[in-house]
């Protein structure tokens, strides 16, 4: 996931500001997935809403907002805060554990063990470095420049970029630029690359790197650059999922499976 996302510029940008970093700590912290995707969801939803909400029993009709999403709502609307929230801000450990994660590189795991060696700023990374591997080296020396979204224009570059190069390696592979990118969006936090090829099965757990594309033909040359691909198990889908494989040609097949409206890219929500 980027460690980038737009501010939010809606109506009701304190409340779904308020829900993301919720969202944040859940993920981060408690590692609560379940509770991550719940608040995400609600706030995506919000930010799109065309009016401003005025109670939480109204945002309540929106689907993806529970009951206890409407109680703090409504506590945030009344009180201007969230009582949650401030006692997670005063939180050390909570606190240097979702700061910690804004450093490509460094997840919710790694965070924790960093916090408990009383590794809680850039600073006191910077410090100990060879603790670093090289992800987290490179994501603390460009903090800065990762914090910062990348336009539109310079995001097309590196798409022409990319693909050209993933072509040279093999012709056959099928490169898709994804995330926000491909949903329209002005602005990205990174890029997302879906990569497949159509004789390749994995018969590997593990993920994989693929050939580095060389620095040099960056729009930033100093940016190392790896994408990796994570493997499908045919034999773990087809011993989960009940019936045949499904053959599949484009996007719009899967919907139609799933029996789900199709709705191209720039309609949908983050």
């Amino acid at each position: 996931m980027s460690k980038r996302k737009a501010p939010q510029e809606t109506l009701n940008g304190g409340i779904t500001d308020m829900l993301m970093e919720l969202a944040n700590f859940e993920k981060n912290v408690s590692q609560a997935i379940h509770k991550y995707n719940a608040y995400r969801k609600a706030a995506s939803v919000i930010a799109k809403y065309p009016h401003k909400i005025k109670s939480g029993a109204e945002a309540k009709k929106l689907p993806g907002v529970g009951t206890k999403i409407a109680e703090k709502i409504d506590e945030f609307l009344a009180t201007g805060k969230l009582r949650k929230l401030e006692k997670i801000r005063q939180d050390d450990m909570s606190s240097s554990i979702n700061f910690l994660t804004r450093v490509s590189g460094i997840g919710p795991s790694a965070a924790r063990k960093f916090v408990d060696e009383g590794i809680k700023t850039l600073e006191d990374l910077r410090k100990n470095e060879d603790k670093l591997n090289h992800h987290q080296r490179i994501g603390l020396k460009y903090f800065e420049d990762f914090e910062k979204r990348i336009p539109r224009e310079e995001m097309l570059q590196m798409q022409d970029i990319v693909l050209s190069e993933v072509k040279k390696l093999d012709s056959e592979y099928i490169a898709t630029v994804c995330g926000s990118f491909r949903r329209g969006a002005e602005s990205s936090g990174d890029m997302d690359v879906l990569l497949t090829h159509p004789d390749f099965t994995s018969e590997s757990s593990k993920q994989i790197l693929c050939q580095r594309v060389r620095p040099s033909l960056w729009v930033f040359a100093n940016f190392p650059v790896k994408m990796m691909k994570r493997n499908i198990h045919t034999e773990e889908l087809i011993s989960g999922v009940a019936g045949e494989p499904l053959p599949v040609d484009s996007e719009k097949d899967i919907f139609d499976y799933i029996q789900w409206k199709y709705r191209e890219p720039k309609d949908r929500s983050e």
